[in-house]
């Protein structure tokens, strides 16, 4: 299986400009996700770093990942995904993986446990993870996305909302599961995906795979069990994961 991880990076986020060049323990963020990456088991050659800032790109170890220019106008990282597909010139059946580039603490299995789902499920046209909601609190934040899922790890929905909702046990959260923001996709369903419209759910629940299962793309997604820690948005989530790292060192 021909594998890529692109890395988008982008320099202008509106809660924390430069995000992917701040330092922890001397290390660019980007390039700590980078290292989780090789860890994966994904070769260096394969991996790619998505930016539309030269800043971001001068970081880049080049023994350890690919560095790509793509355009500016962008409106989500997919997008810059499918810029990379063609400019590359990957096959269409080629498995690209997006992995966040201000995620610094992402586990290396979560992203070798993703490749093996995607592998083993051709049937899906883009695959992702969840895991389990720990918390009333965590399954009523409309930040924290819920996805349903069916029998067979088909994702049927993924909402802000508390959902599912037990008509019978209000505030049981047996059943409900936690998105996690890595996803899979061959580059035939990428170019599908980015070739629509935004569509109107997507719009009102300001979720981009909503897209995907509008079009009737199917999603699927396995359950991971390990320990998922924020990713960087703002400055306090830095100085907490910041913190983290510096104690792991």
């Amino acid at each position: 299986m021909n594998i890529k991880v692109v890395i988008p990076a982008r320099y202008g986020s509106s809660r924390l400009p430069g995000k992917p060049l701040l330092k922890i323990n001397g290390v660019e963020v980007v390039n700590h996700v980078v290292q989780r990456c090789i860890e994966a088991g994904v070769a260096h050659s394969d991996i790619f770093v998505a930016s539309d800032d030269g800043r971001i790109l001068e970081v880049i170890d080049n023994t350890k990942s690919m560095a790509i220019m793509t355009d500016s106008k962008h409106q989500s990282g997919t997008d810059r995904l499918c810029e990379v597909a063609e400019k590359e010139g990957w096959s269409e059946d080629t498995l690209v993986i997006n992995v966040q580039g201000d995620e610094p603490m992402i586990p290396p299995d979560l992203i070798s446990n993703l490749i093996s789902f995607a592998g083993s499920n051709p049937q899906f046209h883009i695959c992702t993870a969840v895991t389990s909601v720990t918390s009333l609190d965590e399954f009523n934040n409309p930040n924290v996305v819920k996805a349903i899922l069916g029998e067979d790890g088909r994702a049927l929905y993924f909402t802000r909302s508390a959902s599912p909702f037990n008509r019978d046990v209000p505030g049981d959260i047996e059943m409900a599961n936690r998105h996690i923001g890595i996803y899979s996709y061959r580059v035939s369903a990428l170019k599908r995906f980015c070739s629509y419209e935004e569509s109107q759910l997507e719009k009102y629940e300001k979720l981009e795979q909503l897209r995907a299962l509008s079009r009737g793309m199917a999603i699927g997604a396995f359950v991971y069990e390990g320990n998922i820690l924020h990713g960087v948005d703002t400055m306090e989530d830095f100085e907490k994961v910041k913190e983290l790292m510096e104690l792991e060192k």
